[in-house]
């Protein structure tokens, strides 16, 4: 990988403003880690918290100059695109109801965003929020994390090759035990009980949290969208309220078949995110947990094993791999693909210059949109009986 391409473009790196992903947060951690990996960003400002006091104390707490640690979002980004030397993009990391609000925002002021997923909470918004990008000419980019990782990006590299012939079949699992605690089935304090509150987390707490990651990564390597589902919803743990569960047949758009199931409520499940995507010659495995293998499992010959760097690796693989062959990436590197990526369009744009196609793959509004919109047909077929549904994505954003 080119760890300096926004350096070599720019002659600088990226300033960047966040907005929340305060010290105490995971996914906050995870970002900033993600935009410091490959020396392309620098962190200049930010709101760190929606507590005007706390957003200040805790953005001077990591490092951010006192007259950039800003007690709201519109402050920020109003002090921040009048700055000779103001951010450049703005990277929002903060509860689902407010993605739509601060990527809106952050556009109007002629940023370039990064933002966490789901794209929004409903399917109103995320089309807005889709047209608006379209018209601002800004980069957009979600970040679905799993697309970054090198053997994702070969899966994806070797379907559009070819090498699997017509997909026939898909099927992807995405399951935690996180929330298996029946003890407190729907937790009202803590740093996440937000997640459990629809008006907050969204319409169904499953299917944001980790289903769109399941349904991003179906359509990311299967270069197919799902037009129709059969589904069911709901909650595995007694008395909760939310939904823990869902599970669906899939129709994509080329006739093929696919299973979609994700759960957070299986007791002892870590992070058991897996997906086999088949084809008239031959099938593609892949399991988030050992992450730097991909199985080919070619018609009619022997199994082979595809790994970062190894014998095989394709171009979109081997951009996305720092280190040698037999050494494991994982979970932050797959984040910061997608930030340099990301970076790398973002720096092309300022500068007027045309992009490397290979950078061009990280999740965008689009992809925001189409996993709003799964979401939502799953709940409708859940809420009518498992009856199979229409996902909009013919539609014309």
């Amino acid at each position: 990988m080119n760890n300096n391409s926004v350096i070599s473009i720019l002659g600088r790196r990226l300033r960047l403003a966040v907005i929340g992903g305060g010290p105490e947060s995971f996914i906050g951690g995870i970002h900033r880690l993600a935009a410091r990996l490959d020396d392309n960003y620098e962190l200049v400002a930010g709101v760190l918290s929606s507590d005007p006091e706390k957003a200040v104390s805790r953005g001077i707490e990591m490092g951010i100059h006192k007259k950039r640690s800003y007690p709201s979002v519109k402050l920020m980004l109003k002090t921040e695109k009048e700055r000779e030397d103001g951010a450049d993009v703005i990277a929002i990391m903060t509860p689902n109801d407010t993605h739509f609000e601060y990527s809106m925002a952050a556009l109007n002021s002629g940023f370039d965003v990064i933002c966490d997923k789901p794209m929004t909470n409903t399917v109103e918004q995320a089309i807005a929020l889709h047209q608006k990008v379209k018209t601002s000419k800004r980069i957009f980019c979600l970040t679905h994390n799993y697309t970054g990782y090198p053997m994702t990006r070969q899966a994806r590299a070797m379907v559009a090759a070819g090498d699997l012939g017509i997909i026939r079949l898909v099927q992807v699992e995405y399951v935690q035990g996180g929330k298996a605690d029946e003890s407190k089935p729907d937790p009202v304090s803590g740093p996440r009980s937000w997640k459990f509150d629809p008006k907050r987390g969204g319409p169904s707490l499953v299917m944001g949290d980790i289903g769109t990651h399941a349904h991003n990564l179906v359509r990311f390597i299967s270069r197919l969208e799902i037009l129709e589902v059969c589904a069911e919803a709901g909650a595995i743990v007694p008395e909760r309220k939310v939904d823990d569960y869902a599970g669906a047949l899939l129709r994509l758009e080329n006739g093929a078949r696919g299973s979609f199931w994700v759960t957070q409520a299986a007791a002892g499940v870590e992070n058991s995110l897996k997906i086999r995507v088949s084809g008239t010659k031959g099938s593609l495995e892949w399991l988030q947990e050992i992450p730097q293998i991909l199985t080919f499992k070619p018609l009619g010959a022997p199994v082979q094993i595809r790994t970062p760097n190894g014998p095989g690796t394709l171009p979109l693989s081997k951009r996305s791999s720092r280190i040698v062959a037999g050494h494991p990436e994982g979970f932050p590197e797959g984040f910061a693909n997608i930030y340099s990526d990301a970076g790398e369009a973002i720096a092309s744009r300022i500068a007027d210059i045309k992009v490397d196609s290979l950078a061009m793959h990280f999740p965008n509004s689009e992809d925001g949109l189409a996993g709003v919109l799964f979401v939502d047909a799953v709940l409708r077929s859940s809420n009518n009986n498992s009856t199979w549904e229409k996902v909009f994505t013919s539609l014309k954003y």
